[in-house]
């Protein structure tokens, strides 16, 4: 695990929204996935708000790049390089946030990804083990790392990362659908554990986002034409599914816990 720090580059990451939330301000926020695409997009929403940002992940050049871009334009961010799968390098997230920020009051657990489409029958173990250990296992320890201080303090927000594969049919692997699936069902059960606790948890599912995998696998017409299978007639943003982040995240959503919020270009209705 890297210690916490910030370099200077030129790229940066630009806040996601221009909504305000001034309920957020003095905040503490731990974004995983943090280090591009929707993660990225997150902090930065959170940080424009006024929060202190931690940003987990595995890449360090993308994971300072977004400190830096936060830090340029006056938010504060740590950030951190840990893979969500180990239990030990994710409790070391949470007890190095906690010495430096103070206890969490919002988690945004999106670290996942391995969804390319596998044909079931061509299917591996090894490889259903790894998704669901990306996609599912890493929200349970991500929340496990963090909930206990919540509990202690009867006051949370948890954000989980789901995907419109875990709603509908979709062309991704079924192992990634499954996993994603079972994000859905664990946000909902500690919604219900926890709601008399004070710690709301929320989901989030997004549709297709353009993201640097997306732009490298696909050309712009093909992007383009992906789009506009879209009711709304277009390819998701970060900015898109970040701007629903940090309404989970705030009081202006303090009567929802236990909801998937589906932001997928009306996708979902299909």
């Amino acid at each position: 695990m890297s210690d916490y720090t910030t370099w200077p580059t030129t790229a940066a990451t630009p806040a996601a929204t221009a909504a305000t939330y001034p309920d957020l301000a003095g905040k503490v926020a731990i974004v995983t996935g943090g280090s591009r695409g929707i993660g990225a997009a997150t902090a930065a929403a959170l940080a424009a708000n006024g929060c202190a940002v931690a940003i987990v992940g595995r890449d360090i050049q993308a994971l300072r790049a977004v400190a830096h871009g936060i830090e340029s334009r006056g938010g504060r961010a740590i950030w951190t390089a840990a893979d969500c799968t180990v239990p030990d390098e994710v409790e070391g997230v949470a007890a190095l946030v906690t010495e430096h920020f103070g206890p969490a009051d919002i988690v945004a657990a999106f670290a996942g990804g391995n969804g390319m489409p596998v044909p079931t029958v061509q299917e591996t173990p090894a490889h259903w083990n790894e998704v669901l250990a990306c996609d599912l296992t890493s929200a349970f320890l991500t929340i496990r790392a963090f909930l206990p201080q919540m509990v202690e303090r009867n006051h949370g927000v948890i954000v989980t990362m789901a995907s419109s594969a875990a709603r509908q049919p979709a062309g991704s692997a079924a192992a990634y659908a499954a996993a994603k699936a079972g994000v859905v069902a664990l946000t909902r059960h500690l919604a219900a554990e926890y709601a008399d606790r004070g710690v709301r948890l929320n989901c989030l599912a997004p549709s297709a986002t353009e993201n640097d995998r997306m732009r490298a696998a696909m050309t712009q017409d093909q992007r383009d034409a992906l789009g506009r299978s879209f009711p709304l007639g277009r390819l998701g943003q970060p900015g898109d599914v970040a701007a629903a982040a940090l309404f989970l995240a705030s009081d202006a959503s303090a009567w929802i816990t236990g909801a998937t919020l589906d932001v997928s270009g009306g996708k979902v209705m299909l």
